[in-house]
C-alpha cells in the first residue's frame, strides 16, 4: 500500500482523537499533519476548547467547521443538556448522535482532497466503547469505498484504535511518550465538566481503561 506523505486528523481534544494526533505526528512529521474539528452543538462544548489549545500546543493547523445543523434534524443526549445522559443494557445510548461519524468523514475527506490529502485518520474504536454503530470498521471501511467512488479520489481512512481497548490505548500514549499529556489535558466528559464528572460512560471508560493501564504498568 502506498505511503502518503500528509495526514488529516479528524480532532475532538478528546483521549482518542488526540493519542491519534501524537501518532500522526510522529509518523508524518508536524509539519505534515492537520486537523479538522467539528462544532455541531455538543453539551460537551469543553472539548473544543480543549482541541484548541492542544493543536496550538504541538504546533499543527487546525479547521473548525460548523455543523450545528445536526441540532435542527436530530435529537439526544450528547446535544440537549436538559436529557440525562443514560447507557442502556440494551439499544443504543442516548447519547447516539445519528449520522455524525458518517458527516465528519465525509467534511473531512472533502477538506482533506482540497488540500491534496489522501490519508484521513479518525479516533474510532469498537472494541472498548459506548455501541456507537457508526465505529464499527465495517461502517468506515463502506465509507472509504463510497468516498473513493463519490469523488474518484484515493482516500485512505486510517483508525488507529480499531481494535484497542481503553487500556491499550494509554499504553499507546505512554509508548508515544504522552501519558501524562492526554491524562491531563483532554477531554472526554460527555457532561462537559472540566476534569471528568466520573460518571458518565465516557468518564467510566476512560478511567477503567487508565486504571487498568497503570495496574498492568506496575506489575511489568
Amino acid at each position: 500500500m502506498k505511503q502518503y506523505a500528509e495526514a488529516l486528523v479528524i480532532f475532538s481534544g478528546g483521549q482518542d482523537s488526540t493519542t491519534c494526533l501524537l501518532q500522526a505526528i510522529a509518523t508524518y512529521g508536524r509539519e505534515n499533519v492537520q486537523t479538522i474539528t467539528f462544532q455541531y452543538g455538543q453539551r460537551h462544548a469543553i472539548e473544543l476548547e480543549k482541541a484548541r489549545w492542544i493543536a496550538q500546543d504541538l504546533g499543527v493547523a487546525q479547521t473548525v467547521i460548523d455543523l450545528s445543523l445536526l441540532q435542527s434534524i436530530t435529537h439526544n443526549a450528547l446535544m440537549d443538556e436538559q436529557q440525562v445522559v443514560e447507557a442502556p443494557t440494551a439499544g443504543l445510548p442516548n447519547t447516539f448522535v445519528d449520522g455524525r461519524n458518517a458527516l465528519f468523514l465525509l467534511y473531512a475527506a472533502i477538506f482533506a482532497k482540497g488540500k491534496g490529502i489522501h490519508d484521513v485518520i479518525a479516533g474510532v474504536c469498537e472494541t472498548d466503547f459506548s455501541g456507537y454503530p457508526d465505529c464499527r470498521n465495517v461502517f468506515v471501511q463502506s465509507m472509504n469505498v463510497t468516498l473513493n467512488l463519490a469523488m474518484d479520489y484515493e482516500f485512505r481512512l486510517i483508525t488507529p484504535l480499531m481494535y484497542l481497548d481503553k487500556a491499550q490505548t494509554w499504553s499507546l500514549a505512554d509508548e508515544l511518550g504522552y501519558l501524562d499529556y492526554v491524562r491531563n489535558h483532554t477531554h472526554t466528559c460527555y457532561n462537559g465538566v472540566e476534569g471528568g464528572c466520573g460518571e458518565c460512560p465516557s468518564c467510566v471508560l476512560r478511567e477503567r481503561g487508565l486504571q487498568t493501564y497503570l495496574a498492568q504498568k506496575t506489575v511489568v
